[in-house]
């Protein structure tokens, strides 16, 4: 039952906010049914712990506990999204940035269409973490697409079409490359018993006997997943589309696009990893994952180095994380795998707080330029502007803060699996970032103090920013015992266990 409310309950907010119309109604079901999902992800966790997989309708949907973290993260940023947009979208359509001052019949049909895409956002991302079936998760996470691709174009400015435009084009493009790798998946199984049914595709049935699939079909069919989901996760060089659309898109969907769409992405990835390395053998998957990995940290450098708009450096800070994330997948083994799923949880909430900071400093500025603020932002906005340096020394890898710890891990993993070039290179390319983001950001939070008159504080606003900060100083010192089960439970099934 859980399973089926969990895809229930957004599917039904984003129906009753449209049906709704009016915004503190929308408001209403938006934040009361991203909170339902969160309890509902809880409820999974606890469930997958205590008794394995969770599955209904004869493994249609099925969740492990890969799936279950995917959706407990999935759910945590849906639901501080949601109490953040709650304010930001207010102070939008006070101050006209909908398009209408005073909050006209333009600046409505923007919240409704964000109250009612939204839900709809997350529910096909949480229907990819669901789906056994390969098939199913490749037409949800074209589901994210299609749902997003409006939430990134909501402004209605020709920099926002454009870059819904890219978005949308290369996505489809990444994505028909992913569905083709799962026609190959199936074509590569013809031969086991009850291929011919809809269970050919369940991901559960495919890992049982991935060792008969045959070989030569699995390689090509990784690597159109590879560039498919990839393109989706932001890899290089199919990355091309995500400074744009993190960029124009509201504040509270970028995060969720940097952090649940990002995770999805990967978990995509990750289950056809596991196929194929059980089919043949985990050189090939993993050393792709790794040259990805490597070539995405690396031309993140440069564009860190010389960014010029805080929300893009995020963009390219989030392209460099999603290669940290292929490579630790790529190494593999126990400790590859504990790495990434360590990094995956602790990067949604640092990268979730950044965006989350970035917006209450664009909303009071009225830009994204760093020359057009100058500096002094912890003056003008005391607590964004402390939270905003904080995380970001946490998502460069600065102990105590649990970054550091993850990224240390993949290191560790890479030395000692015999990925020596690999690991030089993952230092190397993390250094250049940790230079370029920290001159940037220290350089805005700490720099001589602009005009700009002080912030007021804003409840709606304030409240996940203080919320996540405190949880990201937690988790660098304490993990809570149920958490990191799950992530160690998560890591084994990415080991292959």
């Amino acid at each position: 039952m859980i399973l089926i409310l969990l895809l229930l309950v957004p599917l039904a907010a984003g129906l009753a906010s449209y049906a709704a119309g009016r915004r503190r109604a929308m408001e209403a079901i938006h934040l009361t049914g991203f909170a339902v999902v969160f309890v509902l992800a809880f409820l999974l966790s606890g469930r997958v712990l205590a008794g394995g997989p969770v599955t209904i309708y004869d493994s249609f949907l099925y969740a492990d506990a890969l799936s279950a973290l995917v959706i407990l993260l999935t759910a945590a940023v849906s639901l501080l999204c949601s109490v953040y947009a709650i304010g930001f979208l207010r102070v939008e359509e006070q101050d006209g940035a909908l398009g209408v001052e005073d909050g006209g019949a333009g600046a409505r049909t923007k919240l409704r269409l964000y109250y009612t895409l939204t839900p709809l956002f997350v529910f096909s991302m949480l229907l990819i973490g669901l789906a056994n079936n390969l098939g199913v998760m490749w037409a949800a996470m074209e589901a994210t697409t299609l749902a997003s691709v409006f939430l990134v174009a909501l402004y209605g400015k020709g920099t926002s079409l454009e870059a819904a435009w890219k978005y949308a084009i290369i996505g489809g493009v990444g994505l028909s490359m992913a569905l083709f790798g799962t026609v190959l998946v199936y074509y590569s199984g013809r031969a086991l018993g009850g291929s011919d049914t809809l269970a050919g595709l369940n991901w559960s049935y495919l890992a049982i006997h991935a060792s008969r699939l045959d070989p030569k079909t699995m390689r090509l069919a990784f690597i159109l997943a590879l560039l498919g989901y990839g393109t989706k996760a932001g890899l290089a060089p199919m990355h091309t589309w995500k400074p744009d659309a993190y960029g124009e898109a509201p504040v509270p969907a970028a995060a969720i696009l940097s952090t649940a769409t990002l995770n999805c992405a990967l978990y995509a990835l990750v289950r056809f990893y596991i196929l194929t390395s059980r089919s043949v053998g985990p050189e090939l998957p993993g050393g792709l994952l790794i040259l990805l990995g490597m070539l995405s940290m690396g031309i993140s450098v440069p564009f860190v180095l010389i960014q010029k708009n805080y929300r893009r450096l995020l963009a390219y800070h989030t392209i460099d994380h999603a290669g940290i994330m292929a490579t630790a997948a790529g190494i593999g083994g126990k400790l590859g795998a504990l790495a990434l799923m360590l990094h995956m949880t602790f990067h949604t909430v640092a990268k979730a707080l950044l965006f989350l900071c970035a917006g209450n400093v664009s909303q009071h500025f009225r830009t994204d330029l760093f020359r057009r603020i100058g500096g002094g932002v912890i003056r003008v906005m005391p607590l964004t502007g402390t939270v905003f340096l904080m995380a970001i020394l946490a998502i460069i890898g600065m102990p105590p803060f649990s970054l550091f710890q993850s990224e240390f891990l993949i290191v560790q993993a890479g030395i000692s699996s015999g990925h020596y070039l690999a690991s030089v290179l993952f230092v190397v390319f993390g250094t250049g970032v940790f230079a370029g983001a920290l001159l940037h950001v220290g350089g805005l939070v700490l720099g001589p103090r602009t005009g700009a008159p002080a912030a007021d504080w804003r409840p709606w606003q304030g409240a996940p920013v203080l919320l996540l900060a405190v949880t990201l100083v937690v988790i660098g010192l304490w993990l809570p015992g149920p958490l990191f089960e799950l992530i160690r439970a998560a890591a084994r099934v990415v080991a292959g266990e």
